[in-house]
């Protein structure tokens, strides 16, 4: 199994209309967030289908699909990543771990980053220093401050909220549209959980933290309520 027969597979799979759609989905024009990407036009469930099927690929090969320019290869290595991750045993887990972090230039979407932050970086750290988050938190690149705030998930699954709720302060400020909805994202997911954790956050921030970030926190409350909060009458 190499990177080079992982292309060809999936180029095979290509649909020229798909792509075009995805072109513009994902902001790939000059200026916007995913500039310069490329799209073959491959639905996400065939790529899961491929990265089943490509499960055992070597790790060299992987990472070498991953530095693909096409969108949906980097995707498709990323869910390999996902997969080798979560059956590896310690000693591959510390090697996908590394060869994540050491190559977010090509994690470098929102559902690339979302498909794997929480399965690789939040369980590799569920049991050790998650310090990094706060680094990846104060990131100049887009793409490794989302890493930090998704890659709670995995601990809210757990129940374990603090790390969210510490990343989500760090990134209230954030200038990017697209953090705004994974931090509130994040919110929510607390809230699914533990209500009163989440309340006991926004009440305080929430008058002076991003419209979008708000209504993605907000989006499962009672209808009066959530009125309440757009209004600022909380």
């Amino acid at each position: 199994m190499t990177a080079s027969k992982l292309v060809a597979v999936l180029r095979g799979l290509g649909n020229p209309e798909i792509a075009e759609h995805s072109q513009r989905f994902f902001k790939t024009g000059k200026g916007e967030y995913g500039e310069g990407d490329v799209f073959l036009g491959i639905r996400v469930p065939e790529l899961r289908k491929v990265a089943r099927a490509y499960a055992d690929m070597p790790l060299a090969q992987v990472l070498k699909a991953l530095a693909s320019k096409y969108h949906e290869v980097r995707l498709c290595a990323v869910l390999v990543l996902v997969r080798q991750f979560e059956r590896g045993d310690p000693a591959l887990r510390r090697q996908i771990f590394d060869a994540y972090l050491d190559n977010t230039e090509h994690i470098n979407n929102w559902d690339i980053v979302d498909s794997s932050a929480h399965q690789i970086v939040g369980g590799y750290l569920v049991d050790g220093d998650r310090s990094l988050l706060d680094s990846l938190a104060k990131s100049n690149v887009l793409w490794e401050r989302r890493i930090a705030i998704i890659a709670t998930l995995h601990f809210i699954r757990n129940n374990e909220f603090d790390d969210t709720l510490r990343i989500a302060e760090r990134l209230l400020g954030d200038t990017e549209d697209l953090m705004h909805k994974a931090v509130g994202w994040m919110l929510r997911e607390v809230g699914n959980r533990a209500p009163i954790v989440e309340r006991a956050f926004l009440k305080p921030r929430y008058k002076s933290m991003p419209r979008t970030m708000l209504r993605y926190a907000i989006e499962k409350f009672p209808e009066d309520e959530r009125q309440a909060f757009l209004r600022g009458d909380i």
